[in-house]
């Protein structure tokens, strides 16, 4: 058995903000706004995913990710798959995922070139509660005004296709040939489990559960590292203490405790449920 609790590294955006979500301290008001806060393991070996809190107060950038054989092909360990689980959003949040219609490259290209990719793009309203899982190779694009988890391959690639006119460099060429301009169409819903747990993704790159508090027993099998992120409440993992906002990497069996009330995500590598 083995909890480690997690660093955490506060990333400073431009489109962050100075008041993040409770459990994280506010960066001061004449300070860079947070955008991200990233949660590090001490392994030496490059862990399969990474857990994220992203804080918005503009879009993000148009852009999109090469699946695992791009990647590689890039040089690269893996490709990314990425998932978002939405804490908060204003009245008017949206993300975009997907094209409105099917479009050419070179449509797409010439588009991302003048702007006008913003207005094709597929803009859906969000709010807390809601679930995207966004497969390599879809355009997306994050609103302004979301607080959300996103769980991810963990790996530093990302090719913007356009910037609302940043300086900010873009990634034409390997973005738009790794790039799948449809409509964005979610994966099938997994079916539902035997107890209190909720799956929210299994596969094509990891799994996410959510769980309520209470007591229970993981067993995650010899190799497999799972993350385990509270959202709300309090509680320990074979004695190592945790509170929301904060995330743990979970190795074999563990025995975990956790406030009534409690709002629990596990996410691991693979296409299957433990």
């Amino acid at each position: 058995m083995t909890a480690t609790l997690l660093a955490t590294k506060r990333v400073e955006k431009p489109w962050g903000r100075h008041n993040l979500w409770p459990g994280f301290p506010d960066p001061a008001s004449d300070g860079d706004p947070i955008g991200e806060v990233w949660f590090q393991t001490p392994h030496a070996a490059e862990p399969d995913l990474l857990i994220k809190y992203l804080f918005t107060s503009q879009k993000l950038s148009v852009q999109v990710h090469p699946d695992d054989a791009a990647a590689r092909a890039a040089g690269y360990p893996r490709g990314k798959d990425e998932a978002w689980v939405i804490l908060a959003a204003e009245p008017d949040a949206t993300i975009a995922l997907g094209t409105k219609a099917p479009m050419p490259k070179d449509q797409l290209r010439a588009a991302s070139l003048d702007g006008s990719i913003e207005h094709l793009l597929d803009w859906k309203p969000v709010k807390a509660g809601d679930f995207y899982y966004s497969k390599a190779g879809t355009i997306h694009a994050i609103g302004a005004g979301i607080t959300l988890i996103e769980i991810q391959q963990n790996v530093d690639l990302t090719y913007r296709l356009y910037d609302y006119g940043s300086d900010r460099e873009l990634h034409l060429d390997a973005g738009v040939a790794v790039a799948d301009p449809v409509p964005f169409v979610p994966l099938p819903s997994p079916a539902p489990a035997s107890d209190d747990r909720e799956i929210l993704a299994e596969g094509p790159k990891f799994v996410i559960e959510r769980w309520p508090g209470g007591h229970r027993v993981v067993t995650l099998p010899e190799g497999v590292m799972g993350w385990f992120v509270p959202i709300a409440g309090q509680g320990a993992v074979d004695g190592v203490a945790w509170k929301a906002g904060e995330c743990l990497t979970l190795e074999g069996r563990c025995e975990i405790e956790a406030s009534v009330g409690s709002d629990l995500l596990l996410a691991y590598p693979g296409d299957k449920r433990l």
